[in-house]
């Protein structure tokens, strides 16, 4: 891996993480909750985001290699935050909330996988 990827991966996570923090806290501050919408939301919108991506990626020839690491694996892959999302619904579980984290997970793992193929899809038909 060059210096140049590692460096664009390296500042769009640094803007991913910084993202995650304020997209989770606005979420959180806004929404009354007993399961961690803050991280759900910007899991949906980082996989929304990523079926993007990953649609321009393979359809279009416009972004360099460079500019893919800095957007998916940077910019993306800080902004979603599965580390964040596993110790959330471990907790729920260890707390006893069983039905809040059952729910969590399904959202969250479904939810991802939606938002990523209702992404690529929409991307997709722009494209082409």
């Amino acid at each position: 891996m060059s210096w140049q990827t590692i460096l664009a991966i390296g500042s769009g996570g640094f803007i991913g993480a910084v993202l995650r923090v304020y997209i989770n806290g606005l979420i959180s501050h806004r929404v009354p909750h007993d399961l961690p919408y803050g991280t759900l939301g910007v899991n949906l919108i980082g996989s929304f985001l990523m079926g993007i991506l990953i649609a321009y990626f393979m359809y279009t020839s416009f972004f360099s290699l460079h500019v893919k690491s800095f957007l998916s694996t940077g910019i993306l892959g800080a902004l979603t935050t599965y580390s964040t999302f596993a110790i959330e619904s471990f907790l729920l579980l260890e707390g006893g909330h069983i039905m809040l984290a059952l729910a969590n997970i399904s959202l969250n793992a479904f939810g991802t996988i939606f938002m990523a193929g209702s992404g690529f899809y929409m991307a997709k038909y722009f494209v082409k």
